[in-house]
């Protein structure tokens, strides 16, 4: 009874360590048989580890290059004495050279190791933004161009940096463009710690050019009060008049290039900030990449191609809006730049957006419910692509949205109840609401599993089988018909040759006319077909999508290409003043016009993905 008792008694806390040192043979047995899954998990996550500490120090790095270079270029702005914009430009044509050096290095080196990319992010460095990435980029070496030849022209007047960061700019735009172009898509697998750091090094690079292009407005007040003839000292800040900012005492000469200099670089401004907004983008997704290894269930196997069917309403729609926007901006171009802008194409521009944006927000919220309709499967994939694109579409949309409070918060202040005053109020709360539903729309969409493509394939088969079937009766008998014509008629004199040809040519181009006819009738068939195959909800999401992209095109281009109401019209201007409204402009423009594009590719996806 007594052994019983202190058998069921619980041991201490010494005696479970023994016990823990002393396992029998077949615990010893169990740990030798996960031994293995052991010590590939700690490989694994020494892995993990290593990749954490990598990013964390890049990060760092760029964090301390970007506060460092915020820090000059405020010092430039609130106290001009010490710190002028000479001093700025040599920091960033420092940070340039580093950059290309690295780049330069990765092309050459680090790029051509073996087993240097064994991975490819297929969702990464997308087509239109490759593209976007070279047509912003030759914007920006032109805009380069068109600043050194107007400082070449003031070469009495201004000092030589004026020219060599201009040059610098171009050999980096080239450089990054190509790199860009070619290894976007690149999971480098060896040297983590470098391509990391010359990632963010470049982003950082990026990041403060573009803060430099939003708050530095000593050329452009230069150029434009000359273009509007008021005299400089009353427009330019008082940090123009200090030593390295010799701006303030260059006057243009009377000249045709000249003026061409200066008109060229207030236009081609915008796309030097767009520039580096789409290069920071790209280059954060490769540096998630760095070290990635993608497995075979991330790899799309059947990959869904853009197809014009089963849309004909979104096109057509879409179609009117682009042109009647192309009629509205070049009216306002024509009007606007002259020294006094007219009030009423300031009228006709809000008026052509307050039509427009309704049926934009109103096809996203059809298109939303549409997708909460759907039951189809999310896509819940790792994918830094989309993250980013959700990321990006969300930051963008912060420009619009933050010039918008502005403009309503100055016309409230003002008077709301003047004809343009309500004008650029409605403009406002629209573009607002615009952009929140599309931005739902979009990232509902990009989380959605494709359609199977067997089905499409099925569809198309049964399609052509239908066309084919359909073809129009009577091919073959004028064929058999012409035939026996000829072998009718004999040979003879030459008029009967003659005529026998002139017959013969007349079948033929009779045979082709009717073949035209049924290759045409084969396309319309297949077409409708197709439209009919798809269900409602496909189609409608097909229509809106399409309608959207078409809506986002126009967007996209009349801010791009020099319609900038908001800073032309002088309301916001005169409210906030000179200089805080052309920084607020050019931190919400730019980003605008990043939304609009991004909302392209983003609404394109959606498109396919229906």
């Amino acid at each position: 009874m007594s052994s019983n008792k202190v058998s069921k008694q619980k041991p201490c806390h010494h005696c479970k360590r023994r016990s823990a040192s002393a396992l029998p043979d077949t615990s010893t047995i169990h740990y030798e048989k996960f031994w293995l899954y052991r010590h590939c998990s700690s490989v694994q996550q020494r892995d993990r580890q290593a990749q954490k500490a990598g990013q964390l120090f890049s990060g760092l790095l760029a964090m301390n290059v970007v506060f460092l270079g915020s820090a000059f270029i405020s010092s430039m702005i609130f106290n001009h004495v010490a710190i002028t914009l000479a001093d700025v430009w040599i920091l960033l044509s420092i940070l340039k050279v580093l950059c290309l050096c690295w780049i330069i290095y990765y092309l050459l080196g680090t790029s051509r190791q073996p087993h240097a990319v064994l991975y490819r992010d297929s969702h990464a460095g997308p087509i239109w933004i490759r593209g976007s990435v070279l047509l912003f980029g030759s914007f920006s070496i032109l805009l380069n161009v068109f600043q050194i030849g107007y400082s070449a022209i003031l070469i009495q007047c201004k000092s030589r940096v004026e020219i060599v960061f201009p040059s610098i700019e171009i050999l980096f735009i080239c450089t990054q463009a190509l790199f860009l172009w070619h290894h976007s898509k690149d999971c480098i697998q060896v040297q983590h710690n470098i391509t990391r750091c010359g990632l963010m090094l470049t982003i950082a690079t990026n990041l403060l050019l573009w803060l430099l292009a939003v708050t530095n407005d000593t050329i452009h007040m230069e150029i434009e009060s000359q273009l509007r003839h008021l005299p400089l000292n009353c427009c330019l800040p008082s940090s123009s008049h200090a030593p390295g900012n010799e701006t303030a005492s260059c006057t243009c000469p009377n000249t045709t290039i000249c003026k061409v200099f200066q008109k060229g670089y207030i236009l081609l401004y915008p796309f030097n900030t767009e520039y580096c907004l789409v290069c920071c983008s790209v280059l954060y997704v490769m540096w998630k990449n760095v070290g990635r290894r993608i497995s075979h269930h991330h790899v799309p196997h059947i990959k869904p191609k853009f197809k014009l069917q089963g849309v004909v309403f979104g096109p057509l729609l879409g179609t009117a809006a682009v042109i009647i926007g192309i009629c509205v901006f070049m009216m306002y171009q024509i009007q606007a730049t002259g020294s006094a802008p007219n009030r009423q194409v300031f009228v006709m521009y809000y008026s052509y957006y307050i039509v427009l944006l309704p049926l934009m927000s109103v096809g996203a919220v059809i298109g939303t419910i549409i997708h909460a309709l759907e039951k189809k499967e999310l896509d819940t994939l790792k994918n830094p692509t989309r993250s980013l694109d959700v990321v990006l579409l969300m930051g963008a949309a912060l420009g619009q949205i933050g010039m918008s409070y502005f403009s309503i918060v100055a016309i409230v202040a003002t008077d709301p109840r003047d004809l343009l005053n309500s004008l650029i109020l409605s403009h406002s709360v629209l573009l607002i609401f615009q952009n929140i539903t599309q931005n739902v729309f979009i990232i509902d969409g990009l989380h959605r599993q494709p359609f199977a493509a067997a089905t499409e394939a099925r569809h198309t088969g049964h399609t052509e089988e239908q066309a084919v079937a359909s073809e129009l009766p009577g091919e073959e008998e004028t064929t058999i018909s012409s035939n026996q014509e000829h072998t009718q008629m004999s040979p003879g004199k030459e008029e009967e040759m003659k005529e026998e040809q002139n017959q013969e040519a007349y079948d033929q181009r009779r045979v082709n006319m009717l073949e035209l006819g049924q290759e045409i009738r084969k396309v319309s068939l297949s077409y409708i077909q197709s439209y009919s195959h798809l269900s409602w909800k496909r189609r409608a999401l097909r229509e809106i999508s399409f309608f959207l992209v078409l809506c986002n095109i126009i967007l996209w281009i009349m801010p791009t290409f020099g319609a900038h109401p908001v800073f032309e019209n002088g309301l916001e201007k005169s409210f906030y003043g000179y200089s805080t409204w052309f920084a607020i402009v050019n931190f919400g423009l730019p980003l605008g016009v990043f939304y609009r594009m991004h909302s392209v590719g983003g609404l394109l996806e959606v498109y396919i993905t229906a």
